[in-house]
């Protein structure tokens, strides 16, 4: 998985690119990513590239460090994509969407059950 001559990014943007299509592809199943040792073996680059690499991808959001685990696939978010939360407030955008989404529901249901259906 070298680079390809004539390509401008830097070494850890390809390798984030890389995994970032695997993720996508998913060649991950089970959430976990080779070692940095074993993705420096692959790609043919320093283990520090290869961190620099997927730090990159943690700052995304895509996977996450387990310290001396490794590094992990990052849940998708509700509707299948990768998770881009970046604090406290986007938690609890999504808490009132989803008691938004809650409370019509109820609503449809209290509808239906006063006009004598369901």
């Amino acid at each position: 998985m070298s680079g390809v001559v004539g390509d401008s990014r830097s070494k850890p943007a390809k390798v984030a690119d890389a995994l970032r299509d695997a993720i996508d592809a998913g060649e991950y199943p089970e959430g976990k990513l080779p070692t940095v040792r074993e993705l420096a073996a692959q790609f043919g680059y320093a283990s520090q590239t290869i961190r620099d690499g997927l730090a990159i991808l943690v700052s995304e959001e895509r996977i996450a460090s387990a310290g001396n685990r490794g590094y992990f696939v990052a849940a998708p978010d509700s509707k299948g994509g990768p998770r881009r939360k970046t604090g406290p407030s986007d938690e609890i955008k999504e808490m009132r969407l989803q008691i938004q989404e809650l409370t019509e529901r109820v609503a449809a249901l209290e509808a239906r059950a006063d006009s004598g259906g369901a």
